[in-house]
């Protein structure tokens, strides 16, 4: 018979294990390259030594004169918070009682949860590695007077069943709105409640209660606007090295073999970087798919750890990723990016061990799963982005 500790147990035994293989390597093409680690993780905090330039140390001379003067390595520290990620299921009471004589009945229950719950969790853990750590998910880009409905600037991060909070500065305008359909064509959602006379241009809405606290994705390193100078506790303005490499064309150019090369070759040239990853918006894999082919160059596939199928560009994977902004493609390597974490991803539990917490309000069961972590790059000069492709 299925019983409440017999279904901890399985959450505890069977299912973490294969929620954290999910997580950690199906869930995102890139985050499966990102190297996972508790190094530098200080309490709360992330401390770490980042180096930079060459040892000084170097250099040639008479066979009787003066050694060169050793100068050391050198090595800027950054300092940030560890983030706090969370993915919840709910399981009713009536659901457990009605499987509790039937096992089979009791796995597809857990099951389906799981599903859910990787599918949410990939969606959004994707969304943090390519947004800028606030939790911004679109803008809104004008408001017809026809309808009063919001069209936004994008709706990429935006899919149905979504939780969001809408934004004028730091006021809230409405928060734990609910997506239920999101018209892409035309950049406008429904949600549960209407946006008719709700919103303005200029507002910005955020992944419900994520407003900064998401953890630090490679939109952060490409925001070169002045309100956003520091990057890991360190003020960019005095080491220009923490500016990455950014091609932004004036008018829009097809996406070719020698854009792509003159992009890595100037990455190399400037930090001896060897990029390992590049990733696409759709428009732009579908671009340079037709150019290609147009030129009958043969589309040489690599299949990537977590089974991703990738194009290829000198034996770089080239994948889609539908959080790159449109016209846009990043060139990155993955060893300059480090995940730190407190722990891997765990149950939170209550004061006996339990996993399934009952609610104080509703006839369910919630357990939570919990990563500290936050994403660093060591080396941001050494990854790139075009811009205002075609």
């Amino acid at each position: 018979m299925v019983t409440l500790t017999s279904a901890e147990n399985a959450l505890k035994s069977v299912y973490l294990n294969v929620l954290s293989e999910q997580l950690n390597i199906n869930s995102n093409a890139f985050l499966s390259k990102i190297n996972k680690t508790s190094k530098d993780v200080y309490g709360k905090e992330i401390i770490k030594l980042a180096p930079y330039g060459l040892n000084g140390g170097i250099g040639a001379g008479t066979e009787t004169g003066e050694l060169p003067k050793a100068s050391g390595h050198n090595f800027l520290q950054f300092k940030t918070s560890l983030k706090n990620l969370y993915g919840t299921i709910a399981i009713s009471d009536k659901a457990l009682r009605a499987s509790a004589s039937n096992t089979g009945a009791f796995v597809n229950l857990l099951d389906d949860e799981m599903e859910s719950l990787i599918k949410s969790s990939a969606f959004n853990l994707g969304r943090m590695i390519y947004g800028d750590g606030t939790g911004k998910v679109a803008i809104v880009a004008s408001v017809p007077t026809a309808d009063k409905i919001p069209v936004f600037d994008s709706v990429r991060n935006l899919v149905e069943g979504m939780k969001i909070d809408i934004y004028s500065g730091d006021t809230a305008v409405k928060t734990g709105l609910i997506i239920t359909y999101v018209d892409r064509a035309n950049k406008k959602i429904t949600c549960n409640e209407s946006l008719e006379n709700v919103c303005s241009a200029g507002q910005v809405v955020y992944a419900s209660g994520s407003k900064d606290n998401e953890i630090t994705g490679i939109g952060r390193i490409f925001d070169k606007s002045a309100n956003n100078k520091t990057l890991y506790g360190v003020d960019r303005t005095n080491y220009k090295w923490l500016y990455p490499y950014v091609e932004n064309f004036t008018d829009a150019t097809n996406i070719t073999d020698t854009v792509i090369q003159t992009a890595l070759n100037a990455i190399e040239e400037e930090t001896g970087s060897q990029v390992d990853f590049i990733a696409m918006s759709n428009k732009v894999r579908n671009s340079y798919q037709t150019y290609l082919t147009s030129f009958r160059h043969n589309i040489d596939v690599t299949t990537l750890n977590g089974g991703y199928k990738a194009m290829t560009y000198a034996g770089i994977p080239i994948v889609f990723e539908r959080f790159v902004e449109e016209g846009s493609m990043y060139l990155l390597n993955s060893a300059d990016f480090n995940l730190h974490q407190l722990c891997d991803w765990e149950w939170i539990t209550g004061e006996n061990g339990n996993v399934l917490i009952p609610s104080a309000t509703t006839p369910t069961y919630t357990a939570t799963l919990v990563k500290y972590a936050e994403l660093i790059c060591d080396r941001p000069s050494a990854q790139g982005k075009i811009s205002n492709l075609k």
